[in-house]
């Protein structure tokens, strides 16, 4: 029996240690309770014997993705499967013409100012489109500026879309050393 205790007492100890690795495995698998690694496993011993078995699931640190999952909303569906409010070609045709002639009309072409400028315009056409508030539209500004300078160019898009809800809406400007072309895309989103 001298022998036999110290061994039991080893025995012991090291299914302990076992016991303490196996919950720090569990707790970096994200599910642990909130009991210190020995009081876990003799809860755990407990609640096996009564045929049950449960955990907490936990994070340490909460990630971005967490916090950007918390931030979206579950929305029902609608069943609607067409815009209520069409795409007014017309409107944004005359939006696209008033924000290029605006922003274009006394410049000239100057590549570093040219690359801003299709930014700049974009952002604006977008948000005077968006002003408009048609809802369930998916939008996309295209913004091209080139120098004027006897040459030609063509232009080409294609899209995969619905024709009976999907449309565009483009327009072109020109003045002494500029081309412009601006396309809005608006795809419906069911």
């Amino acid at each position: 029996m001298g022998e036999s205790g110290p061994k039991s007492l080893e025995a012991m100890m090291m299914s302990d240690i076992a016991k303490d690795r196996m919950a720090h495995s569990v707790k970096k698998r994200g599910s642990m309770s909130s009991l210190s690694g020995r009081e876990f496993w003799q809860k755990e011993l407990h609640r096996c014997t009564k045929n049950s078995m449960s955990t907490v699931s936990y994070m340490d640190e909460p990630s971005q993705r967490d916090d950007a999952s918390r931030l979206t909303v579950q929305m029902e569906n609608t069943y609607q499967l067409g815009p209520t409010k069409h795409f007014p070609v017309v409107i944004v045709n005359h939006i696209l013409k008033d924000v290029l002639t605006k922003y274009l009309q006394e410049e000239q072409y100057e590549p570093e100012l040219c690359r801003q400028m299709t930014k700049t315009i974009s952002e604006v056409i977008k948000a005077q489109v968006k002003d408009l508030m048609i809802p369930r539209y998916k939008l996309i500004v295209i913004v091209h500026i080139g120098q004027l300078n006897s040459q030609n160019i063509f232009i080409g898009s294609r899209c995969l879309w619905d024709p009976k809800s999907d449309t565009f809406s483009s327009y072109v400007f020109r003045n002494s050393s500029l081309f412009a072309l601006a396309s809005v895309y608006a795809v419906y989103f069911e």
